[in-house]
């Protein structure tokens, strides 16, 4: 078996690993190689803690991937790949998250499936080292027609790694015809936002549709290529679609002729002018969707992020007909889920309306939240009826 390179590690690193948190700053490394890849972790008496990702350059020096004596090899990648997938086999569709990182103990690797394609991405300089057994593993384990990588992400640029999309195997066409339960529509891998498109919502937009009454009338802010507007039209009278973007519309239009949709309106505008607008019309919804981008990009950005959560959500409570259902959430790591309920609270007391919290939010199963580790988790949200 061939030696890995060591590293060495304080006290307060290898405590971060006892308490099941798998990253080590660089603060904490004492002594590691000027190269990126797989080492051995040491703590400061010379007692082996693992194997992880080194990463060089990067403030993230180490990622745990192994307890000591396990080989990290084709095969490791392989069996790691099947128990994620075997944690998804409940999931009604065939658009998820395969790897969602740490959360799946294999930090800084995302995959996602669509249909027969894989899109994935290796985030950290001591994964990319790795690139050949995981995508031996991905043919293996997935067997796709496609593996695409997208790495048109900051992060790689921060480990000192290339940004691009790549095509690393097989074909990837730019748009697959993907189900989600009974709903059907054109993923986007090559340029659709994240990996093709926003998967983390999923159970979310099922749940949103099954609590609304049939026949309702339904509003989707910022809607995209319409994720909750789709699941929505299979049971409402007339869904009203927004969003900013003229294209993601037209896309959005495309994925409702897939499924044979006639009752969607699709609305260009800028969401917060839109429900102004709504608003002094008097319009009423039986149900609303808020799902929009991360306001939150940084720490620094947190009170505005609230102010601009508040706003929109106001505007959206005071369109809810009588017995009304709100979809709210907020995709920004940066807004915890304490205060985006706080949020909520004020939000409703400045909106006149009495609201019931009739369920708190999260991820999709395929995007696991592990509960020693707060980064793994970003989405929270909230279901409100109208009383």
């Amino acid at each position: 078996m061939t030696m890995l390179p060591v590293a060495l590690v304080t006290d307060r690193g290898a405590a971060r690993w006892t308490r099941g948190h798998p990253w080590i700053f660089r603060s904490d490394v004492s002594d590691a190689p000027i190269t990126p890849g797989l080492v051995a972790v040491l703590d400061n008496r010379g007692r082996a803690l693992g194997t992880a990702l080194h990463s060089p350059l990067s403030e993230l020096r180490l990622r745990f991937l192994a307890k000591p004596g396990i080989v990290i090899d084709a095969d490791w990648w392989a069996a790691r790949l099947r128990d994620s997938l075997a944690r998804r086999a409940r999931v009604d569709a065939d658009a998820y998250r395969v790897v969602h990182g740490e959360g799946d103990g294999l930090p800084s690797l995302v995959v996602d499936r669509y249909a027969d394609v894989v899109v994935a991405q290796l985030l950290s300089a001591g994964l990319e080292t790795q690139r050949p057994m995981i995508l031996d593993a991905l043919q293996r384990v997935l067997v796709p027609r496609g593996i695409l990588l997208r790495h048109d992400a900051g992060v790689r640029r921060r480990e000192g790694l290339s940004e691009g999309v790549e095509l690393v195997h097989g074909d990837v066409p730019q748009r697959v015809a993907v189900r989600e339960g009974a709903v059907r529509w054109y993923a986007a891998p090559w340029d659709g936002q994240k990996t093709g498109a926003f998967l983390d919502q999923r159970p979310n937009r099922e749940i949103l549709s099954h609590a609304m009454s049939e026949g309702a009338r339904a509003l989707d802010c910022f809607s995209y290529h319409g994720s909750f507007a789709l699941h929505l039209a299979a049971r409402a009278r007339e869904v009203v679609a927004v969003d900013i973007s003229a294209d993601a519309l037209v896309r959005g239009a495309e994925n409702a002729a897939l499924n044979g949709f006639t009752n969607l309106v699709w609305t260009e505008g800028d969401a917060f002018e839109v429900l102004r607008s709504m608003e002094r019309a008097g319009e009423r919804f039986d149900a609303i969707a808020l799902d929009p981008p991360a306001f939150a990009k940084n720490r620094g950005a947190i009170a505005g992020a609230l102010r601009g959560y508040h706003e929109v959500n106001l505007r959206a409570m005071r369109l809810l007909a009588p017995g009304g259902l709100l979809l709210t959430a907020s995709c920004s790591f940066h807004v915890g889920r304490s205060q985006f309920l706080e949020m909520l609270q004020h939000a409703a007391e400045d909106s006149g309306r009495t609201l019931v919290l009739e369920r708190v939010l999260g991820q999709g199963e395929d995007h696991p939240e592990l509960v020693t580790v707060p980064e793994t988790g970003y989405l929270k949200g909230a279901l409100l009826r109208a009383r």
